[in-house]
């Protein structure tokens, strides 16, 4: 096993003593979620998340940054959330999106100075937008309201507006019919328009049973690319359109693909990059370029995109620079034509969002040791020129110094011999070795170990009272290569399990941690954690969030199980239902006897309520285990790292209270199960 730390701070020894993390330190960060740069000025405007503790809500306003000096100012203020800045091509006026007076609208900001001024008026939410090359014209998606009785007809054009009531039934007549996040969706679609910025006047260019995703307009302004959903019985599937610039000669130009997301011109216009996939619920993002003259499309390399937003085209049109996820981090990199890659940036960190100029890459930073900032760097020496820009949370340094390290395991692999994989060791700067462990199992399965502070604020606050946590890629995390991610399929539970458990022995073996060990995950990993401690009993505690629980249940009650699930068991397009059940933790649930925290969001569509219920109910009726389960309302599936202030500090303060209480505190749980 090889080690390599990385991204320490250091405390000079002049400086305070640093106070440890905090379950409130939520309510201080402040988070980059966007960025837009300039293609000819040094400046990026930032779209900043803070919290308003008072209204349990967030804010974003939008920060303007220079890339080349010092130059640092706030330039949207209020209650609400601006979002989405894209500069115009002139870089003279700024377009975002706010809420501030109701419905997500488009607001102008000259850069001149003067108030933000709205754009047109959506009936809507506006979603996303454009400039046109020429700055006469914006290219936004808004939604549009229709009746699910019509099952994706139009109404006559002389019929009359209806006399009764509306009907609160929500027909499903298509799927998707729900997604976690949304809610029901086929009351409405997302259709693409374009606003006169002199006029404010409004055209929708597209229009049907399908939903607008994403969009980019050619050099020359003369053409638009557009993904769409598919109309008809199964809508999962988005295919990439062309059309003219006033909405003329719609043209589907992809076939093969299952997973189209954001199309972008190359300067000539011949070409168009997008990323996706072929097969339905694959989740590696691959990079794609379709020749507009053959209309043919190929992949490009074997790489994986950590951002669709980040792929942009080289000035000569001989390659696509992106950001690329890799062995858990995500890089900068630059791919030819002809599959030859380079890669500008590679370290320990990912990456929260990503922008450029013609001299300059901006990117804010996510890693355990660090909050979330703007860093930029010169496209000439992008390893040597790194640098911090921003200093929105000054609070940081006076916190506990964490520390993160990579790691590699030799495993017990698939085929009977061993494979290697890498994780995270997280603890604070000087730990003693001897630590509780909490080994935290990411998503997907084929994602990976998320750094940021948000997704997990526990980790701090933990490792400031003394824990290591192991967030671990075992086999079926992506960025590790397409059989390593593929090789899970149909084997969930079986072959990485095994995985976790050596990892977790291989870390007490060289007395980092010792026997006070907990485990937890969320999604998938709330699946693996059900798995784990119904087939073993060596950890002390653990929190299963947001889970699959049973596969069988989670194919009909998610909002995408009926596609995804296929594939992950290595069955589709039918649905094994037998195979199914053998994989599911419900099967196994009974025989565990880890003290259990169940965490859900009461509103998830993507592991729905169901998933945990089962389990809770099954583990309290099979004995006399420390279990309970927590139903947060109106939150979804990201209640964890996207839900209400005040349900994230509960959750995070009863994962740190559960394993506490049943890792470390064994004086403590003796003395609560006696009673």
């Amino acid at each position: 096993m090889t080690t390599q730390t990385t991204q320490a701070t250091t405390s000079p020894a002049s400086a305070p003593a640093r106070t440890p993390f905090k379950v409130d330190d939520l309510y201080l960060h402040m988070k980059i979620t966007e960025l837009h740069c300039t293609a000819r000025f040094q400046r990026a405007v930032c779209a900043v998340q803070s919290v308003d503790r008072e209204k349990n809500d967030y804010q974003s306003k939008l920060w303007m940054y220079g890339l080349e000096d010092s130059e640092v100012l706030q330039i949207t203020h209020g209650t609400g959330k601006d979002h989405s800045p894209c500069w115009a091509p002139d870089g003279n006026t700024l377009a975002f999106i706010s809420d501030r007076y109701g419905s997500a609208q488009i607001y102008l900001l000259p850069m001149s100075g003067g108030e933000a001024q709205t754009l047109g008026h959506f009936e809507g939410e506006v979603s996303s937008l454009r400039w046109t090359p020429d700055g006469r014209t914006l290219l936004v998606t808004a939604t549009v309201s229709v009746d699910p009785n019509l099952r994706g007809r139009r109404p006559p054009p002389d019929a009359a507006p209806a006399a009764h009531a509306v009907s609160p039934a929500e027909l499903a007549w298509k799927l998707p019919y729900k997604s976690d996040g949304v809610g029901y969706l086929l009351a409405r679609e997302i259709h693409l328009f374009k606003v006169d910025v002199s006029t404010g006047d409004i055209t929708q260019l597209t229009d049907g049973a399908f939903d607008v995703l994403a969009h980019g307009v050619s050099h020359d302004g003369q053409q638009l690319a557009y993904v769409r959903t598919r109309e008809g019985r199964f809508a999962h599937g988005t295919d990439l359109w062309v059309c003219g610039p006033d909405g003329a000669n719609h043209t589907r130009v992809t076939e093969t693909h299952t997973h189209v997301m954001q199309p972008v011109w190359s300067p000539s216009g011949r070409y168009i990059a997008f990323t996706g996939s072929v097969l339905a619920g694959d989740a590696e993002v691959r990079l794609w370029q379709l020749d507009t003259t053959t209309g043919k499309t190929r992949q490009l390399g074997e790489v994986e995109v950590a951002d669709p937003n980040s792929v942009h085209w080289t000035d000569g049109e001989d390659g696509i620079v992106f950001a690329r996820a890799h062995e858990g981090r995500h890089e900068i990199a630059r791919i030819t034509l002809d599959g030859h890659m380079d890669v500008l940036l590679a370290k320990d960190h990912q990456l929260g969002a990503f922008g450029w100029t013609d001299k300059h890459y901006a990117l804010a930073l996510q890693h355990p040791s660090a909050p979330s900032e703007l860093h930029v760097c010169s496209k000439d020496t992008c390893a040597d020129s790194l640098r911090q820009v921003s200093e929105l949370n000054p609070w940081w340094k006076e916190r506990t110094a964490i520390q993160a390290e990579s790691k590699w395991f030799e495993v017990p692999g698939s085929d009977g011999g061993t494979q290697r994989i890498q994780g995270w060791l997280i603890r604070a700067e000087g730990a003693l070795d001897g630590a509780p462990l909490l080994n935290d199992i990411h998503g997907g399965p084929a994602s990976y170990a998320l750094l940021d502070f948000d997704t997990s604020i526990y980790w701090q606050v933990l490792c400031s009272q003394g824990w290591s946590v192991l967030a671990l890629n075992a086999v079926g995390s992506a960025s590790f290569g397409h059989d390593f991610s593929h090789e899970l399929e149909g084997h969930w539970g079986t072959y990485d399990m095994p995985q976790h458990l050596a990892a977790v022995e291989l870390l007490k073996a060289q007395g980092i941690c010792d026997d006070r060990l907990a485990i937890c995950g969320k999604s998938y990993g709330g699946y693996l954690t059900a798995w784990t401690i119904g087939h073993t009993e060596l950890f002390k505690a653990a929190i299963v969030m947001a889970p699959v629980g049973n596969i069988e249940t989670h194919y009909g009650t998610s909002d995408g199980g009926y596609y995804a699930d296929p594939f992950f068991m290595a069955t589709a397009p039918r649905f094994d239902r037998e195979k199914a059940r053998r994989l599911s933790p419900l099967q196994h649930i009974s025989n565990a006897r880890t003290p259990t925290l169940f965490m859900q969001g009461k509103e998830d569509e993507r592991c729905p309520k169901c998933q945990s219920e089962e389990l809770f109910v099954t583990f309290m009726c099979s004995g006399d285990n420390a279990g309970e389960l927590v139903l947060y309302p109106n939150e979804g599936h990201a209640f964890l790292a996207e839900g209400a202030p005040a349900c994230r500090a509960d959750a995070a303060a009863r994962i740190i209270d559960w394993l506490t209480q049943h890792t470390v505190n064994e004086t403590y749980c003796d003395v609560e199960q006696a009673a």
